[in-house]
């Protein structure tokens, strides 16, 4: 692959920008827009082009094995990052799958997981606390789950007023802006509250049926 196909594949994914930040044009990065991180770095090295693309240890390994061309990051941390050296002997396929790969790892976080478990809320239901850690993939970040609803970036896509202790009882009274706000929102939504809950037999979500679709 050339460097501006590599670079290419690298825009085409979400919320990503490109930056030549040493002024010096041999070194072109691909980086997250939000976070400003890298997870594709190209440059030319003995008449090779290069990319350094993080890898978990499993896909490190396995590459490293497979494919001479996949060393140890060349100036970066040798045990998350690798340095594949572009020179025909690895398939086109497992190259993006490489980068694929990266931007996977500098994307996921708990947070993130956790904001897209409370999108699956659908009106008219709420989860639980405990519910959301399960659907983002860990049952014990509960503790977690509620600060990152505390930090909400985009409260009109990310419903988190949805979100209810164990027992059906509502955040406190300025979680949502004000005091019975998220009274308000849930009645909006069509959910009756009494006396501070919701009755989580009636409005509560069914994870499994959430987690097949």
């Amino acid at each position: 692959m050339t460097r501006e196909e590599l670079l290419a594949y690298g825009l085409s994914l979400p919320d990503t920008y490109q930056e030549a930040p040493f002024h010096d044009p041999n070194w072109q990065l691909i980086r997250l827009r939000r976070s400003k991180k890298a997870f594709l770095w190209t440059y030319m090295k003995d008449g090779l082009l290069h990319m350094n693309v993080k890898a978990d240890p499993e896909w490190r390994d396995f590459w490293r094995s497979v494919y001479p061309a996949v060393q140890p990051g060349y100036h970066m941390n040798k045990e998350h990052w690798s340095t594949v050296i572009l020179d025909g002997s690895i398939p086109e396929e497992v190259v993006l799958q490489m980068i694929d790969e990266s931007y996977r790892l500098l994307t996921d976080s708990p947070s993130r997981r956790i904001y897209e478990a409370v999108k699956k809320i659908p009106r008219g239901k709420v989860a639980t606390y405990g519910q959301i850690a399960e659907l983002a993939g860990d049952k014990k970040m509960c503790r977690a789950v509620g600060n990152a609803l505390h930090k909400n970036p985009d409260p009109d896509e990310i419903p988190c007023y949805r979100v209810v202790n164990a027992q059906g009882a509502l955040s406190g009274e300025f979680a949502f802006g004000g005091s019975g706000a998220q009274q308000k929102l849930l009645e909006a939504d069509g959910i009756e509250v009494k006396d501070g809950k919701v009755d989580l037999s009636r409005y509560g979500i069914n994870v499994q049926e959430i987690l097949r679709q």
